[in-house]
């Protein structure tokens, strides 16, 4: 039984953890499956927006602790993906990722709804930085999470490793939103129907300016993005888009 699914419709790829058993655990089967499902994805100019979800009560619980334990005892003949091949493949990606969050979060899976451009989680789904109650630290994770949370909030999560509610990673800026269940699917519908009114490349342009701007000097990033501006202003996109908004109809890219 496969551990992931997809399912590609109209420039959207699907991903959808469904090793319920294990709690859609970073076990070395789920994380190779991903992997691979990944690579193809970002050769694939069909797939406009990749969104990762869950089946089950929990999206992600982190780390596989029961091959991890083995692999300290040196049972274990497998060798685990490094969690930062996972992680950079979210980030360094050109095309946008979406958290569909319909389960619990916690431990490494707190990495995988930072790590995505925009996430968003119903309101039942607990979070939490749970690593220390099992002797560990969020350590990797801690690359992707501490960027988008206040200091005051990292220090009480991190070092308590209690779970709190969806409404408070949002408010932690660890996630976008949280929102009732039966609004899920609508609420990520619309955010996949504005990316996809954007440019292919302008939207691969503008994930780039989240990354690489807030790690520039002011000086830097005013030479950097003045460059960008101009490459994209000359470019077949750009001018397909400018000469749709004059003629007041949708770009080309819209009926792709």
């Amino acid at each position: 039984m496969n551990l992931i699914e997809t399912e590609f419709n109209d420039g959207v790829l699907t991903v959808t953890l469904c090793d319920e058993e294990n709690r859609n655990t970073l076990s070395v089967g789920l994380t190779s499956e991903l992997a691979q499902i990944l690579d193809a994805a970002e050769t694939n100019p069909a797939v406009r927006v990749i969104v990762l979800t869950n089946r089950g009560r929990v999206f992600c619980a982190g780390a596989d602790l029961s091959e991890r334990s083995s692999h300290k005892e040196g049972g274990s003949k497998n060798k685990p993906i490094d969690p930062l091949e996972i992680f950079g493949r979210f980030r360094k990606s050109s095309k946008p990722y979406i958290g569909k969050i319909a389960g619990h979060c916690v431990a490494g899976g707190m990495g995988i709804a930072a790590a995505m451009d925009i996430s968003i989680a119903i309101e039942e789904a607990k979070f939490g930085f749970t690593e220390v109650r099992v002797g560990v630290a969020p350590a990797i994770i801690s690359v992707l999470c501490l960027p988008k949370m206040r200091p005051s909030d990292a220090s009480e999560a991190f070092l308590r490793g209690n779970r709190f509610s969806a409404s408070e990673a949002a408010n932690m800026g660890l996630i976008n939103a949280a929102v009732p269940a039966n609004e899920l699917d609508a609420t990520v519908e619309e955010v996949i129907s504005d990316i996809k009114a954007g440019g292919p490349k302008a939207i691969a342009a503008a994930k780039q300016l989240t990354l690489q701007v807030p790690h520039m000097q002011i000086d830097e990033a005013f030479d950097w993005t003045s460059k960008l501006s101009a490459s994209l202003f000359k470019g077949e996109e750009a001018q397909e888009g400018m000469r749709a908004y004059l003629d007041k109809r949708p770009p080309s890219w819209m009926n792709e």
